[in-house]
C-alpha cells in the first residue's frame, strides 16, 4: 500500500465519521463543526484527485462563508433541540429507504469493472492545468450561461432583500426631501399665551414689599 492509498483511506474514514456525526450529534454547534470537518476531508480527497480548483472552492465557499454563517446563526438562535427531535422516529423509515436506495446506486456504479475506463482522457489532458482549462471553458464556450446565472443570482438576492425588508414602526427617520421643501412660515410657529392680570398684579405687589 502506497502513501496515496493510505491517505485516501484516512480521509475517507474521517469524512464518513464526520458525516455520521453531523446527523447523530445532539448539539447543533457540534453538528456544524463536524460538517466543517467533512468539508475539509472532501477537499483533501479532491486534492488527491488533482482537482485543486474544486478543493479550494470547497474550502473558501462552504467552510469560509456558508458554514461560518450557519455557525453564527445556530449560536445566536435559541433552538429547542427537543422540539426538533419530535418527528425523528416518524421519519426514520423513509430515511432508511432513501439511504438504501443511495447505497444501491453507488454499488451499481462501483461494481462495474470498467467504470473508470469509460472515458479515456484525450492527449495532453493529464499534463494540462485544470484551472486554466476550466477558466477557458467558462469564459469562452460558457460565457453566456455564466452571465445568465449571475443575473439570476443577482435578481434572487435583490428579491430576497425586498421580501424580507419591512418598515419598522418603532424607528424614527427623517425625510431630507420634505425638510428641503419646508417654508419659512412652517419653521417657526407663534403660540399665543393667555395673560393672567390677577397673577401679574400679585407678583408686582410681592416685589414692592421686598
Amino acid at each position: 500500500m502506497d502513501s496515496t492509498t493510505f491517505l485516501f483511506g484516512i480521509f475517507s474514514v474521517v469524512l464518513l465519521f464526520s458525516g455520521l456525526r453531523v446527523v447523530t450529534a445532539r448539539n447543533p454547534v457540534h453538528a456544524v463543526l463536524f460538517l466543517v470537518l467533512a468539508f475539509f476531508s472532501a477537499a483533501c480527497l479532491w486534492m488527491q484527485l488533482q482537482a485543486e480548483f474544486l478543493a479550494i472552492v470547497l474550502v473558501l465557499v462552504y467552510v469560509g462563508a456558508v458554514m461560518v454563517l450557519f455557525l453564527f446563526v445556530v449560536m445566536m438562535l435559541d433552538i429547542n433541540i427537543d422540539r426538533l427531535r419530535q418527528g425523528f422516529w416518524r421519519h426514520l423509515p423513509l430515511a432508511i429507504v432513501v439511504a438504501v436506495v443511495i447505497a444501491l446506486q453507488l454499488w451499481l456504479v462501483l461494481s462495474q469493472p470498467d467504470w473508470l475506463g469509460q472515458r479515456q482522457p484525450g492527449p495532453g489532458i493529464k499534463e494540462a492545468n485544470n484551472v486554466v482549462a476550466l477558466g477557458r471553458l467558462t469564459f469562452t464556450a460558457y460565457v453566456y450561461p455564466l452571465q445568465i446565472a449571475g443575473a439570476i443570482l443577482l435578481v434572487a438576492i435583490i428579491s430576497a432583500i425586498a421580501l424580507t425588508l419591512r418598515r419598522r414602526k418603532d424607528t424614527k427617520s427623517q425625510d431630507p426631501a420634505q425638510q428641503i421643501r419646508v417654508r419659512r412660515e412652517e419653521r417657526v410657529r407663534l403660540v399665543p399665551m393667555p395673560v393672567d392680570p390677577a397673577g401679574r398684579q400679585g407678583r408686582v405687589a410681592g416685589a414692592e414689599k421686598k
